[in-house]
């Protein structure tokens, strides 16, 4: 039986929604209410209401190889960092690989999605949209993946700040923000220090005439340059790294990481130092604001406590005179307006979903949230390894757990965010990404054996174990898998060093010493983990030798 899912939002979830749906055979229909896909990394001179929005100058802070899809890597000469039109040309080129853009249909907007009168029965789902003449149509799909994003709108709390209603000059929210054209001259305030904070006061203080930042709790600011110049995220993002986040104490790896951070550019002395420990909330990425504090273009100040007129006032009594320009980075809240409401469940003040897809109340898994999560790392792998699941819930290969069963682990999930994160009640989605990414992964089985690997291809087993947690990792084996996945593991740090090679140079050979240290390391955390195994379960490694089928390069 053909089974129809209406996809929304034709941003990188929705694609990967669409292709997903493509790959079990299922029929989608994407809606997007703008005239392009691409969503938020669809730039637009007026930034439009109920949409994402990104300024000029944006630059992804994930590098290349941790953000593309897990089965079509991205250009090889294209920069680590990419300017958001390079983003928008890569989904362009995703989408016309994989033949997704004539399920897409533009400027059409969903004004509501409910359960049609025999859903109880069917599971199906009504869906009206109105296109660009306002013209509705109604339509029946056998399930709905909303794609729709939590940047979408604007947190502007002007109740918090006393006296803003006399401000003289021109206040607006990063979501209007999209260059400094405006700024020069003037006297800036941005308030909130988030990236998107932190890339403004960045950018208007290179025309401004000062730019004061303030923050409430403070940030621990990394820098996307690493060791060795490598991409940050490359560097630590490995299954290594984590494996010892699962071994030793988080007060360790907080005290590690605020350590190697403040030899970088101490935090207390810089005034950034946050109440939080490093791992509680996710830093902020900006290589360029600690100079920018050190050569006193940006100012770092307390929070806002009042405003009169152009002086803005700071809890600690400070003030600013002659304010031109306040910009609120504020964040954003949430909201799918098209849902009814008993649609989503609540669970403290955030909205409960199993595993951040499923509503965990619904007598049928036909509707899903794609998308909406947050971690240290991209959204389009995440949002991709969501889409898999759930097209597969939808075309029956997987079964959900009982409706107890999800409002139980939905109840787990806020109270373990509770616990080891501080997160704003706008947007309380945040994960780990490795262990999200491994935990979804599991569901369609499709995360990689690290002790399968071991036995039967140990080169792969190195990059997988040594190397940066890339998409590709699972495409390797499972449902979906790609006969690329390996050599795109193998091949990720050409890809890497390619738009660097502009200036042909000698290189230099590894060290024998390092290559001693590496494998002593591989060989202790190979050693642990098969313990580890054959302690917990003594009978893993017969089974396991029975079925070994070296692999072949």
């Amino acid at each position: 039986m053909v089974l129809k899912v209406a996809v929304i939002g034709a941003g990188p979830s929705g694609l990967a929604s669409i292709k997903a749906c493509l790959d079990e055979g299922l029929v989608p229909t994407c809606f997007e209410s703008s005239d392009d896909m691409g969503g938020l990394w669809k730039f637009k001179e007026v930034s439009e209401p109920n949409r994402a929005s990104i300024y000029r100058s944006l630059t992804i802070n994930i590098s290349k190889e941790m953000m593309c899809y897990s089965d079509f890597p991205i250009p090889a000469d294209y920069p680590n960092y990419m300017h958001h039109s390079k983003i928008l040309k890569y989904f362009r080129m995703y989408a016309e690989h994989f033949k997704l853009l004539k399920h897409i249909r533009y400027q059409t907007t969903v004004k509501s999605v409910k359960q049609t009168s025999d859903y109880s029965r069917t599971g199906k789902w009504q869906v009206v949209t109105e296109n660009r003449d306002g013209q509705e149509e109604t339509r029946v799909f056998d399930a709905v993946i909303c794609c729709s994003g939590h940047y979408t709108y604007p947190n502007l709390p002007l109740k918090d700040f006393p006296g803003i209603e006399t401000f003289e000059g021109k206040y607006f929210h990063s979501w209007d923000y999209k260059g400094p054209e405006d700024m020069y001259g003037k006297r800036v305030v941005v308030i909130g220090i988030g990236n998107s904070g932190g890339d403004i006061a960045v950018e208007s203080s290179r025309v401004a005439e000062q730019v004061y930042m303030s923050t409430r709790r403070g940030a621990w600011v990394i820098r996307q340059v690493s060791d060795n110049g490598l991409p940050v995220d490359m560097k630590y993002n490995t299954r290594f790294v984590h494996i010892l986040f699962q071994l030793f104490p988080m007060n360790f790896f907080n005290w590690f990481g605020e350590k190697k951070l403040n030899a970088m550019y101490d935090h207390t002395m810089y005034a950034l130092k946050p109440a939080h420990r490093l791992f509680s909330q996710i830093p902020v990425i900006n290589d360029d604001l600690p100079l920018k504090i050190l050569s006193g273009s940006v100012i770092i100040k307390p929070n806002v406590s009042e405003i009169r007129g152009s002086t803005v006032v700071f809890d600690d009594g400070s003030c600013v005179e002659k304010v031109d320009t306040i910009v609120f980075a504020t964040g954003y809240g949430y909201g799918f307006p098209y849902l009814p409401d008993n649609a989503m469940y609540k669970s403290g003040h955030r909205m409960g979903l199993y595993k951040h897809v499923f509503p965990p109340n619904l007598e049928h898994p036909t509707l899903a949230v794609v998308g909406f999560i947050h971690a240290l790392g991209a959204i389009m792998p995440q949002a991709e390894m969501q889409a898999r699941w759930v097209t597969r819930v939808i075309k029956g290969h997987k079964k959900l757990p009982s409706n107890k069963a999800m409002i139980k682990a939905v109840e787990n999930d806020t109270k373990d965010m509770d616990e080891h994160y501080i997160v704003s009640k706008l947007t309380p989605l945040q994960v780990d990404f490795v262990s999200y990414m491994d935990d979804i992964a599991g569901e369609i089985g499709v995360r990689p054996s690290l002790l399968w690997l071991l036995f039967t291809d140990y080169p792969l087993f190195k990059r997988v174990l040594w190397g940066p947690v890339t998409a590709y990792q699972y495409r390797l084996m499972g449902p979906g898998k790609w006969e690329g996945a390996r050599r795109a593991i193998f091949t990720q740090f050409d890809r890497m060093f390619q738009p660097l090679k502009t200036r042909k140079l000698k290189e230099e050979k590894a060290s024998i010493a390092g290559r001693l240290i590496k494998f002593s390391l591989t060989v202790m955390v190979g050693g642990a983990s098969i313990y580890y195994v054959h302690v917990r379960s003594p009978d893993t490694f017969p089974t396991l030798l029975s079925k070994i089928r070296p692999q072949t390069v």
